[in-house]
This record gives structure tokens, C-alpha cells and sequence, in this order.
């Protein structure tokens, strides 16, 4: 069955791909373990370089890199060339500062000298989403290749051209071939790569039942995993907040990538006395953002990937408001089978509502009234997601206090969540495990060594005999 790629604003076909043979796999991965034993023998000096060079292909390529995103997963082409730059940013960050971060870390013991070592694994295979189809491949390739692994990207198959296009910037950029390779595959069919021997580790970000999926694959194959999944992020508002600061930055933070990010703001948890004018306040932005053509500059929000998305995305909503939902602002999918989808604001919720126990994957803002602090913290962490969080107040204690209280792997206070690559990313509960950036990324697939040299210092094993 073909791989093919869609406009989702015109629903028009733009290309089919041939998948891979099961032969041609063989010889992509067989080629990356040959590559792996290679590349993980070269220099810092000599990665930073590739990296270096793939950083300033992005931004000479951002325009075209844009565009394709806009056509075949529509994101807005200045949200694009935002997410390209981001990718440049993060491959230069990995370029100046991996050499540091796997350096030799020193231990002191009985030993005359002992270290960790941190060595890559080898072949990792990341499986990845449309929404970012360039930032989440990068969030794992640049940290990866710059610890002298190779990489497996097997993208999703809504996003054939962007996944081509970021091997070709690799290759152009001086990667040996197959030390990095696009795999155009089947979902089905990875879990054949997974048990793969020579496939050392894997990485997703995805939904939760994908994470299931692997993280259970990976498990019987006693493969090292990192899991970014779901997320239902709470953004508190105290009732001393900045309120038109905080109603501003929720509409941003609800709209990006047309509400499809797994760190976009999803349910609002506001103290009841600023309650109905946070709504209003909200309910305007939303309003004055304008929806439409991604390939047109002044579009701020484009329609959701697929139409099938919009579809789903339309029935959490009827059936949150069946069951008691109040719709504070009408929106929602523009016609059956469409992608187009407008922004949607819900209140009234309690649980047992999809719009208070599932992810909304998209331009729906779930409101939720707390009592106190307490309640907003008791609501916040009422979720099987943990992946990102905020919490607005003018007072910055208390601000970091409610932080510390919510159960997520990130909390900003009175900013917009968002991943950068100087601080780790990831979730706990069902938001999964592991962490990407930082140095804490990096560390995740390499073999952290303990290397023990010699007797006891200062000539204690003499000293025990004499």
C-alpha cells in the first residue's frame, strides 16, 4: 500500500511514496550497524562539524522547509520557519556543548582512579509524529549523533516529504549515508525493526496507545526506551494573576500548531472570583485569531492534519456536552470530513466528560473553576498526564510553590510552556518516561560506564598485607 501525503486544507493528494521492501530495510539497517561502529569512533571535533553544517542548511532551507509543513501537515509557513530555526538552534547547542556534557565524570573511591565513561549504544530508532515533523526528529537526532549513535527515522506516514527532506539535510551536511536513514514504513511494521539485534534502543513521541505499543515491544526485547506521549496540560490562574497577561498567553498557548501539541494548554483551572472574565478575556482572543490557508502569511492557526483528526476531535466535544458540557464559544469542525476546525471553548465539566479525562487534540479550551489554591492543585493533578504545566500569579513564592505541587515534568510560572534545548523535556504518569535536550537527553542512549583502575589509593592494599 502506497505511502501518500495530503494538503489537509484542500484535502488534494500531493505525492505517493513506494514503501520499503522488507529487502531494502534489511540493507538500511544492516548498513546503519556497519555505520555505527564507525561513527561512534569519530571525534567530537568531527560531529560538531556535521552539525554545525546540518544547523546552517536549516536555516538556508527554512523557506522551502516551511512550505513543505504547510502542505502537507498544515502549520502556518511562519510557524514553520519558527520550528526550522528552533531545529538549527538545537543542533548548534548539541555541537557546542555534548563534547562537556559526556565528558568523563570523575568518582571518588578506593580506587587509584575511577570514572564514568559514556559510550554510544549504537542504532536508535525513532518513531515520530506530523505534528513537529522537524522538531521532534531533531529533539532526538542532534543529541543522538553528536554521542556517536546512528538513527532509524521512521516518521509518520502523513509526513513522507519532511522525513526525505531532513535525511537529505543530514547527508548534505557531510553524515556518512547511513548513519542516518528515513525508513517509509507501515506502523505495522515496526515492531519488526524493534526485536532487530541490531536496533540498540528506541524513541517515540506519540500518542499513549502508541507508547503502550512500543514500550511493551521494547520490553520483551530488552530495548532501552524513551517514551514522550500525551499530554492534558493544566494552566492555573489565581485569582491575583495578571489576568489580561494570563487570558493573552492562554490563547497562544491553546492555539499552538492549531491546538496539536502535547504542550499546548489544554484544561484551564481558574479560581472561581476571576473565573467568568478569564472566559470572556479568552473567548476574544480565540476570536481575533485568524484561521485559513497555511501557505498565506497572515494565517495564524491552519486546519488540523488530517480529517479524521477533526472528526474525532468534533465527537469529544458532542459527547462532553451531552453529558453537561456548556459551550462557551462555538467553533468546531466547519463540515463533516473536513479538516478545518475553529476554536471551541467548554466549561461545566466534571469527570467522566472526555473533555475532562482525555487529550483534545486540538483548538478545544476545557475551563475548569477551582474554589482555592488547593482545589486548583487537587484539579491540576486530577489526570493520567503529567507532561507540562502553568501557573500564573503576581506573587513568584507562591507561583513556585504551586509548582512544586503539580505533578508534570515541567511547570513554568507566568510564561508559556514550551521545550527549548538548554532544560529537559518529558512526563511522568501516562505521559511517559525518559527525557529529551539537556544533558540529561543526551545521557539517555549511551552506555554510562564505570571504569575502575588499580588498587586502593595512597598504598592501601600494601598496607592491609604488611
Amino acid at each position: 500500500m502506497p505511502i501518500a501525503s495530503f494538503n489537509p486544507y484542500t484535502g488534494r493528494e500531493l505525492r505517493r511514496f513506494r514503501p520499503h521492501s522488507p529487502a531494502q530495510v534489511e540493507r538500511i539497517v544492516a548498513q546503519a550497524d556497519r555505520a555505527a561502529r564507525q561513527w561512534r569512533r569519530s571525534s567530537f571535533a568531527e560531529r560538531a562539524r556535521v552539525l554545525t553544517r546540518a544547523a546552517a542548511l536549516l536555516r538556508e532551507r527554512q523557506d522551502a522547509l516551511a512550505r513543505l509543513m504547510a502542505l502537507e501537515m498544515g502549520k502556518p509557513l511562519r510557524d514553520g520557519r519558527a520550528e526550522v530555526l528552533k531545529c538549527a538552534l538545537t543542533c548548534d547547542y548539541y555541537a557546542a556543548h555534548a563534547e562537556q556534557m559526556l565528558a568523563d565524570q570523575l568518582i571518588e573511591t578506593k580506587a587509584r582512579r575511577s570514572f564514568i565513561a559514556h559510550e554510544p549504544l549504537g542504532v536508535v530508532l525513532a518513531i515520530m509524529p506530523w505534528n513537529f515533523p522537524f522538531w521532534q526528529a531533531i529533539r532526538f537526532a542532534a543529541p543522538a549523533l553528536m554521542a556517536g549513535n546512528v538513527g532509524l527515522l521512521k516518521h509518520a506516514s502523513n509526513v513522507p516529504q519532511c522525513a526525505l527532506a531532513l535525511e537529505k539535510i543530514f547527508h548534505d551536511a557531510g553524515l556518512p549515508r547511513a548513519a542516518f536513514r528515513t525508513l517509509l514504513l507501515e506502523s505495522r511494521d515496526v515492531e519488526g525493526l524493534i526485536a532487530d539485534d541490531r536496533v540498540q534502543a528506541v524513541t517515540l513521541t506519540g500518542s499513549e496507545g502508541a507508547g503502550s505499543q512500543v514500550g511493551a515491544a521494547a520490553g520483551r526485547h530488552i530495548k532501552k526506551t524513551v517514551l514522550e506521549l500525551g499530554g492534558s496540560d493544566a494552566f492555573v490562574v489565581l485569582a491575583d494573576a495578571d489576568l489580561a497577561l494570563a487570558a493573552q498567553t492562554a490563547a497562544q498557548a491553546r492555539m499552538i500548531n492549531a491546538g496539536q501539541s502535547c504542550i499546548a494548554a489544554k484544561r484551564f483551572i481558574v479560581e472561581r472570583p476571576v473565573a467568568r472574565e478569564f472566559i470572556r478575556l479568552l473567548k476574544a482572543h480565540l476570536l481575533e485569531m485568524r484561521g485559513g490557508d497555511p501557505l498565506d502569511e497572515t494565517t495564524q492557526y491552519g486546519p488540523l492534519a488530517r480529517p479524521d483528526l477533526a472528526d474525532e476531535l468534533t465527537k469529544q466535544v458532542a459527547d462532553s456536552v451531552q453529558l453537561g458540557a456548556k459551550v462557551e464559544l462555538y467553533g468546531g469542525q466547519s463540515a463533516p470530513g473536513t479538516a478545518r476546525f475553529a476554536p471551541v471553548i467548554l466549561s461545566n465539566l466534571r469527570p467522566g466528560m472526555p473533555a475532562y479525562d482525555q487529550e483534545l487534540f486540538g483548538p478545544v479550551a476545557s475551563v475548569l473553576v477551582a474554589r482555592d489554591e488547593a482545589h486548583a492543585i487537587r484539579l491540576a493533578n486530577d489526570s493520567r498526564f503529567g507532561l507540562g504545566g502553568a501557573v500564573w500569579t503576581r506573587d513568584e513564592q507562591r507561583g513556585e510553590r504551586v509548582a512544586r505541587q503539580i505533578e508534570s515534568g515541567a511547570v513554568f510560572v507566568n510564561a508559556l510552556v514550551a521545550s527549548t534545548p538548554e532544560m529537559p523535556f518529558g512526563g511522568i504518569k501516562k505521559s511517559g518516561y525518559g527525557r529529551e535536550l539537556s544533558h540529561l537527553g543526551i545521557r539517555e542512549f549511551v552506555n554510562q560506564k564505570s571504569i575502575w583502575i588499580g588498587g586502593e589509593k595512597d598504598g592501601g592494599a600494601r598496607q592491609k598485607t604488611e
